[in-house]
């Protein structure tokens, strides 16, 4: 059983290795969300923020970790 705990924490830890990062992303994933389906902005232009969002949200992540 502990190996099987043990794998999972590690799965897990593949994905979310920052929580502050996650957060980031599902909040971006959710305002994307907002807009494409509650605005109708078309769907090439979410893909396109998700895109830059998310390469916005790892430069920003990536600078804090060198920071520190």
């Amino acid at each position: 059983m502990s190996f099987i705990t043990s794998v999972f924490k590690e799965l897990v830890g593949l994905f979310v290795d920052d929580g502050n990062l996650a957060l980031q992303v599902v909040a971006l994933i959710a305002a994307v969300t907002v807009l494409v389906k509650g605005l109708a902005v078309p769907g090439i232009w979410g893909a396109a923020l998700l895109l830059l969002g998310c390469l916005a949200i790892l430069t920003l992540s990536l600078r804090r970790m060198l920071k520190r």
